[in-house]
């Protein structure tokens, strides 16, 4: 039986411009064949196997015959096959060759167009390819034709005269001979060319210049690929219609992420939305217990003290009606969130999600049996609180944290952080006992309890988030980032 194939453009590097199908394909793919420039993270949970037939210039290459090869065997095989190329596949993404070959071997196959760099690296540098009065077209064109050759497919005198904006792609090495074509074709030398480097990804950097310097300020900038090459009239709106400082306040930061790979996700997610360069280096796991809720109708106080007691209490009692009889606190808005999600909502929830702000809020709650789902090792600072009011107090241990090991580059990528973030005393401990040293970036803490373990380790705490979640963490972070970029 034969399978599908998917010619599907990932986008030009943002993983928020994946588009809905291309991510419904990979999420149902037997496998994955992908390019080197895809989104950063998009792979992480595709469930089928993801093949690297991906080419860099100068460096490692997957000949094409080899991936032809692999598209008709998975396919021959009955596989649902993802072709995943950086960008649209249509443009210079070579899958107009890859169709032709799965034609003549009788193989169906499907296009998923995607956010080519050619328009997304400009608009992300505010600059538009075409502008009334400006540009009423846009020629895109490679740069990257081999010199040594002898003939070239690109007829440069009339893209010299054509009129309206010129974008290359995959050309800053070829950038002296580029500009020197189009000046001796007719272009002004004087005519705005800006490179956009890392277009729509973290750390994105735009160098400007005219067809007479762009090639000597490119390399004096140490432009690298991959960039996108903009000449015309529009090149000049750039600084004009800038917008990305302004929205991505993390742009050219790169943040540590250390919670666990099930939780990182959704934080990396947001610092990578805010502009950050996002290292994951998940330090702790959670590991569920086997466990038996006890009856709750004994109980009048219900305390869950973590998102992942939340998560792991509700996987065990399935219907959330079971937990309909006591009083439901949760130890901060983060956990409130967890147990909203399930169907519960919490009867007290202080603002700071710490024990001893939890303690303080239930002062005034009669309590004469209290259960408290948490993790397996905790402080007992409620526990011990509440048994001192004369409660009768059980505690029900759903998870524990264990330690996820990190490896040496994992090590060195969160020593040469800007910035690591800690979610737990757990995830303090475990980046130390694996080797990090901490020394140069700058330490986000979500509470001062995880505060207090780096104190304990000697480290001083940089930056405590005031609300004591993820989105708290962030919001301090990027604070801290305007105060420092001022």
């Amino acid at each position: 039986m034969t399978g599908v194939v998917y010619l599907v453009g990932a986008g030009p590097g943002d993983p928020g411009l994946l588009t809905v199908r291309a991510r419904e394909l990979l999420e149902s793919a037997d496998v994955v064949l992908t390019d080197k420039l895809v989104p950063p993270g998009i792979l992480d949970d595709v469930p089928g196997e993801v093949v690297d037939v991906g080419k860099i210039g100068g460096g490692t290459q997957v000949p094409q015959d080899e991936t032809n090869r692999l598209l008709l065997e998975h396919a021959r095989a009955g596989r649902t096959v993802v072709r995943l190329k950086g960008g649209d596949p249509f443009v210079f993404g070579r899958g107009g060759e890859e169709a032709q070959v799965l034609r003549e071997a009788g193989i169906p196959f499907e296009i998923v167009p995607g956010v080519t760099a050619g328009v997304a690296a400009p608009a992300y540098a505010g600059i538009p390819v075409t502008q009334r009065g400006l540009a009423a077209g846009v020629a895109f064109v490679t740069g990257h034709e081999d010199p040594a050759k002898g003939e070239t497919q690109i007829d440069w005198p009339p893209l010299a005269a054509f009129p309206g904006t010129l974008v290359f792609y995959m050309g800053v090495r070829a950038l002296p001979r580029i500009a020197e074509r189009l000046v001796a074709g007719g272009r002004s030398p004087d005519e705005p060319v800006v490179i956009v480097e890392r277009g729509t990804l973290a750390g994105q950097r735009s160098v400007s210049g005219t067809l007479a310097t762009i090639a000597e300020r490119a390399s004096a900038a140490a432009v690298r690929a991959p960039s996108v090459t903009i000449v015309g009239p529009v090149a000049a709106l750039g600084d004009e219609l800038a917008w990305l400082d302004a929205a991505r306040p993390l742009s050219g930061r790169t943040v540590a992420v250390t919670r666990a790979r099930a939780q990182a996700s959704a934080l990396a997610g947001r610092l990578r939305a805010l502009g950050a360069e996002v290292v994951e280096a998940p330090a702790i796991a959670i590991e569920p217990l086997a466990v038996t809720v006890p009856d709750l109708a004994g109980y009048d106080l219900l305390c869950v003290t973590s998102p992942n007691g939340a998560g792991r209490l509700l996987e065990e009692v399935r219907d959330a009606r079971a937990l309909a009889g006591p009083v439901i606190a949760a130890i901060g808005p983060g956990t409130a969130r967890a147990l909203r999600a399930g169907g519960i909502e919490p009867d007290v929830v202080p603002e700071r999600a710490i024990a001893e702000s939890l303690v303080e809020a239930l002062a005034g709650v009669p309590v004469r049996r209290a259960l408290i789902a948490r993790a397996e090792e905790a402080r007992d600072v409620l526990p011990g609180a509440l048994r001192e009011r004369g409660a009768e107090v059980d505690v029900l241990a759903l998870y524990r944290t264990v330690a996820a090991p990190l490896d040496d580059a994992a090590r060195a990528a969160v020593d040469g952080a800007d910035y690591v973030t800690f979610t737990s005393a757990s995830s303090v401990r475990n980046v130390l006992a694996a080797g990090a040293t901490l020394q140069g970036p700058r330490l986000v803490s979500i509470g001062p309890v995880t505060s207090a373990e780096l104190d304990a380790h000697g480290l001083r705490g940089d930056v405590e988030a005031t609300e004591h979640t993820p989105d708290g963490l962030v919001s301090a972070l990027v604070a801290d980032a305007a105060v420092s970029a001022a």
